[in-house]
């Protein structure tokens, strides 16, 4: 099968370009995958015949809409080449619908991934509605990476969807001090970090990391007490977990919540808001606990501080963990791909 995978790729960071990297490397083993992306970047070594990138101009709100353009004329010109099977576009809005606009001409099947931020951000802006609806609706298939998201997709015009999580690449166990309640992810508010912050005054006998980069990173280090350290944004997430007795995913909007798997494959529980995807990975009491009002993120916490449940739940955990794995997910997501050639 001969595929074009349209989205955020490294050299870029995040959680789409992680996705699509570990996506890619297993697909790899039995299909020729192409990429495009935003440029400009310089691809890998070892792929840079199959990276592609368009240029669109650095300004905030009109760089999506350029790439949807650019985007899908650059598809046309790879498709003349290397005819694809099928065109697989990640983040439902501008991305999405360079793939729809590109099928219109040329005919090739389009399957969308819905990340999150997508239909709960992009899905709510006057243009990225427009776009979110007409991909979903002209899609052959869409791919959810939670129930949540699932029924965010059909409410706003999907058909033919499939839930299939995120995975999670395999980390090498490393024995380590548990020593951190930790948080990891973007320093924005819809993250919620200042309740990290907040939660750190009421434990000023715990040590908290923050791990991550963001426009909130500077107002958040001038507040923060003396028990909170910032790490910046970090690759080595296994060695940040290895030290870490807790995670805490404070988010007021979380389309999968990809860190609770990572977190847990390294026997570490969870700590998340009842919001979104999250209740479909944690399993209360087994390999976390959820919270809704910040009463009970301290209640909850302290319970937790125990180090013999910390690591009962963190066995669990890594048990939960193995379903996760990126042999598994891309199993799912080849049949989602040959049932949507089938029926063409």
């Amino acid at each position: 099968m001969k595929i074009l995978m349209v989205g955020h790729y490294p050299p870029h960071t995040g959680g789409i370009a992680n996705h699509l990297d570990n996506l890619v490397r297993e697909l790899r083993k039995k299909h020729d995958v192409h990429i495009l992306t935003y440029g400009p970047i310089k691809p890998r070594e070892f792929e840079k015949e199959f990276v592609h990138q368009v240029k669109p101009p650095n300004f905030f709100g009109i760089r999506g809409i350029t790439f949807t353009l650019l985007a899908s004329k650059k598809i046309e010109e790879l498709h003349k080449e290397y005819k694809f099977d099928l065109i697989h576009s990640h983040f439902i809005g501008t991305t999405s619908y360079a793939g729809i606009l590109a099928k219109e001409k040329i005919g090739v099947p389009v399957i969308v991934t819905a990340h999150g931020s997508d239909l709960d951000f992009m899905s709510r802006l006057p243009l990225g509605t427009y776009y979110v609806k007409k991909s979903l609706s002209n899609a052959d298939g869409v791919i959810a990476v939670s129930h949540y998201l699932a029924k965010k997709a059909l409410s706003l015009g999907a058909r033919n969807v499939h839930v299939i999580p995120n995975g999670v690449r395999e980390f090498r166990y490393k024995k380590g001090k548990r020593e951190f309640i930790t948080f990891i992810g973007a320093l924005r508010h819809y993250k919620s970090p200042e309740t990290v912050l907040k939660l750190a005054k009421v434990f000023p006998d715990e040590k908290f990391l923050i791990v991550g980069d963001g426009p909130l990173r500077k107002i958040l280090e001038k507040e923060a007490p003396s028990n909170v350290q910032f790490l910046g944004y970090r690759r080595d997430i296994e060695n940040i977990l290895s030290k870490t007795k807790i995670l805490i995913l404070p988010s007021k909007r979380e389309g999968f919540g990809l860190v609770i798997i990572e977190a847990n494959a390294l026997e570490v529980p969870v700590i998340g808001r009842k919001v979104g995807g999250i209740p479909e990975l944690i399993r209360e009491g087994k390999n976390g606990v959820m919270f809704e009002e910040f009463e009970e993120l301290i209640e909850k916490l302290q319970k937790m501080l125990t180090p013999k449940k910390q690591r009962k739940m963190g066995l669990l955990g890594s048990k939960i963990s193995r379903k996760y794995t990126w042999d598994n997910i891309t199993r799912k997501i080849e049949k989602v791909y040959e049932s949507t050639l089938h029926s063409l």
